[in-house]
């Protein structure tokens, strides 16, 4: 098993290196991969360089720091190598059903390295010193794949040209809100022919009005996350016509109308006052030890926010709920513009399908080192994740193939041992066994 599992990542990586540009950065490209999923807490240049080649870790450091800091290859050409290599794998018995927007936070100290500012970062759930990054992933039921990775540089950084210089930040990129990333990368995703999902997304993008209308203009399904402050027009109803014109002086009223007793609701108040019987129980998928299931209630709504200002009602959408039983109010709010004949419990299971990236990132940061890169730079940031969702696309793979359990540094994979006076930079005076 081992064997073949090694052949095959051989396979894979010769596949990549071909996307690298270069004949010279083939052989560092596979050693950094493997690095990646070879066993170790840390996986930052120096660690990876002692594994790899304990005997010469000087020589492996300086081959292993020039591919991800220097060299001059396209991080979103070997993105897509991996996803023409992988996809197939993944959607050999299971289809492609979403297509999902998220953002992660890396924590970090100092204030040099490239986009770190002091911003919320969902890693340590509060404010806190980090850098963000942007992805699109592609999801099956069963696994799912990151296709795009982008930093966000906040505004502090991109009007900065001392601090742009000194992190190499390209002059093309400018400020792009969150919002705009994940958009510039639909949008791309759509230009190349991938297999299309539906868009799902936390409260953080969902709750925006442009960007749900910018998913539907581009014919794209949504169940997106939106917070109880969210307005809407309850079932039925919707902003009033614009007055009639009475003919005379000036142009006839265009605009939609509410007033102080026709006005639309918060989507919590909307909950409450819905009738016992619009709850249902459902399953959504197999847990670890039992079906996950809670209390689901699902209406047809009109998103409201600033629809005074339009000339015609926005189009009837799902509002979802989760409300679990026994909790003293809801836990969770979508908004979907999926046909009004879905059934409940599918509504639910893409809802909830988003659980998948969470999985994603705890196994990039946790066992692939996507937060270990120590550079400061734009071009290291990017090749060492774009190199970490390498490394985890061969995983997808191999799940998809063979082993849904298949997991980084549980592959059978062999490197040198360590050696037992390596102490890698930044760690403490003594070496604990």
């Amino acid at each position: 098993m081992a064997e073949g599992r090694q052949r095959r990542l051989n396979a894979y990586l010769d596949e990549l290196a071909e996307a690298a540009g270069h004949a010279d950065r083939a052989v560092p490209m596979g050693l950094y991969c493997t690095g990646l999923l070879l066993p170790g807490e840390r996986k930052s240049v120096e660690p990876m360089a002692a594994r790899l080649a304990p005997d010469n870790v000087r020589r492996m450091h300086q081959s292993l720091h020039h591919l991800v800091s220097t060299a001059a290859w396209e991080d979103e050409v070997l993105l897509r190598r991996v996803r023409d290599s992988v996809l197939p794998a993944m959607t050999r018995k299971d289809a492609v059903v979403a297509w999902i927007v998220d953002d992660t936070g890396l924590p970090k100290k100092g204030s040099h390295s490239v986009g770190v500012v002091r911003q919320y970062c969902g890693q340590t759930g509060k404010q806190d010193n980090c850098q963000v990054a942007v992805s699109l992933s592609v999801a099956t039921w069963q696994v799912s794949l990151p296709i795009a990775w982008r930093l966000y540089l906040p505004e502090i950084w991109a009007g900065d040209p001392e601090r742009r210089n000194k992190a190499g930040v390209p002059e093309e990129v400018g400020f792009r809100t969150k919002l705009e990333i994940a958009l510039d990368q639909i949008r791309q995703a759509i230009a190349e022919g991938l297999p299309q999902g539906t868009v799902l997304a936390d409260p953080a993008y969902g709750n925006d009005t442009g960007f749900r209308e910018a998913l539907a203009a581009m014919e794209l399904n949504y169940v997106v996350g939106v917070q109880s402050s969210t307005t809407v027009w309850p079932p039925g109803a919707g902003p009033l016509s614009p007055p009639p014109w009475k003919g005379g002086r000036g142009r006839p009223a265009h605009r939609l109308r509410r007033d102080a007793e026709h006005a639309p609701a918060s989507a919590k108040q909307l909950v409450l006052s819905l009738p016992a019987r619009a709850w249902k129980t459902v399953a959504w998928r197999q847990g670890s030890r039992r079906p996950l299931r809670s209390r689901f209630a699902a209406v047809r709504v009109r998103p409201a926010h600033r629809d005074h200002k339009l000339h015609q009602p926005r189009a009837e959408e799902w509002l979802l709920i989760e409300w679990p039983r026994g909790e003293a109010e809801p836990r969770k709010y979508w908004l979907s513009n999926l046909p009004a004949f879905i059934a409940l419990r599918n509504l639910v299971a893409l809802g909830k399908q988003r659980w998948i990236i969470e999985r994603d990132y705890q196994e990039l940061k946790q066992e692939l080192g996507l937060g270990h890169f120590e550079g400061r730079g734009w071009r290291g940031f990017h090749h060492h994740a774009t190199l970490a969702i390498a490394a985890y696309g061969f995983l997808v793979a191999e799940r998809s193939r063979f082993s849904p359990a298949a997991r980084a540094g549980h592959l059978g994979l062999s490197a040198p041992a360590l050696s037992s006076d390596f102490q890698p930079r930044g760690s403490g005076s003594s070496r604990t066994a």
